[in-house]
């Protein structure tokens, strides 16, 4: 989902749950479920999301094409 933080207003918050809510979205790929509040679906929507390894670093990459603006350090965006 998203969260309200930072200089730009909002960012994507992954968290480990036992399961889905009635209301929740449900996308599976990979064997992998991806479960989204109803409430942070509206601003990801069309979002694609990678797991990137480059050099010693890796994490999640979000490309959203609802983002307006992000901030410079790259932690939060604005849709």
């Amino acid at each position: 989902g998203v969260k309200t933080t930072g200089c730009s207003g909002m960012a994507y918050v992954l968290e480990f749950v036992d399961e889905a809510d009635n209301d929740d979205a449900v996308f599976e790929n990979h064997g992998v479920s991806l479960i989204v509040d109803p409430k942070s679906l509206v601003y990801i929507d069309g979002t694609v999301m990678d797991f990137v390894k480059e050099g010693l670093n890796e994490g999640f990459e979000f490309k959203n094409p609802n983002i307006a603006g992000e901030c410079g350090c790259g932690e939060s965006f604005t849709v």
